[in-house]
């Protein structure tokens, strides 16, 4: 039996593509025996703790935030993912540290989906504290041991190595897809995803086999 292909996926928690990059990749996980190894990147590290306006990031006006966040609702609705209308985006380092322990809990993966949701449903700040351990709970994990995690900073390492790992590969984008030594470099189309994995003889599963 092949064993199967490792997707690296790099990715933040306050990337919109990365929101729908990360669904594609879901999908693609129940066509095919791969193994998806997520990979925390540095969108804007820079962003303080309290967060930026969308208007100061893209340095544009509220007219120019409101389309282009009636753009992402069209686009998340049409593979009927929920969608707030953005206002800010925040530091997401302390949510990688934490997702990162939450990868070593039972069914911690569950939480990547409660960052998404927590920022791109409900405009939450995903930077603090409080709010993270609140993912937290609603992924069924221990606040206790997250609150240790995050006043201790026990993944600082492993996620400055995912961070080195964007530099050492030359990630510049996210989300961005890398399998056998090839990469794919944006939200990409799940039927290009699709093809990534067939070029790469990545074995497709057996349905009948779940």
């Amino acid at each position: 039996m092949s064993e199967p292909t490792v997707l690296e996926l790099f990715s933040d928690y306050v990337c919109p593509w990365c929101y729908l990059g990360d669904n594609r990749v879901k999908k693609l996980a129940q066509a095919f025996d791969i193994e998806v190894r997520r990979v925390h990147f540095p969108l804007h590290p820079e962003t303080p703790a309290e967060g930026r306006t969308l208007e100061e990031l893209f340095r544009c006006g509220p007219e120019e935030v409101a389309a282009k966040n009636r753009n992402m609702q069209g686009l998340m609705a049409a593979e009927e993912l929920p969608y707030g209308p953005r206002s800010h985006t925040y530091n997401s380092r302390l949510a990688q540290e934490v997702g990162t322990w939450a990868e070593t809990q039972p069914g911690g993966s569950a939480i990547h989906d409660k960052f998404f949701e927590a920022y791109f449903v409900d405009n939450r700040n995903i930077g603090d504290v409080d709010v993270i351990v609140d993912i937290v709970r609603a992924a069924g994990l221990n606040e206790g041991e997250a609150r240790t995690v995050i006043e201790e900073r026990r993944y600082k390492d492993a996620v400055d190595a995912d961070w080195a790992k964007s530099g050492q590969y030359g990630v510049t984008g996210v989300p961005t897809f890398v399998a056998g030594g090839h990469g794919l470099v944006g939200a990409q189309p799940y039927e290009t995803l699709e093809q990534f994995m067939l070029s790469l003889g990545t074995q497709r599963r057996d349905p009948a086999a779940d």
